[in-house]
């Protein structure tokens, strides 16, 4: 493996650690929002209030979710 594409796997390997982390569900939650709020907003409709609204619902469920494992 060259320096090149041990460079491109590490800086890949570091983005998935960042974005995913611990959680995946909240990397996903994330990504489902903004495209929600994309596909609300190309209709017309002002979403701004949603992605917040989904990040105050997933992190007050997180607490749930660690004690029952």
């Amino acid at each position: 493996m060259n320096s090149l594409t041990s460079l491109a796997v590490g800086f890949a390997r570091f983005w998935y650690r960042f974005i995913v982390g611990d959680d995946w569900t909240v990397a996903a939650a994330a990504v489902a929002g903004l495209l929600f709020t994309a596909l609300l907003n190309a209709h017309g409709i002002a979403a701004w209030w949603l992605v917040p609204l989904i990040v105050i619902g997933v992190v007050s469920l997180r607490p749930f979710r660690a004690r029952r494992s």
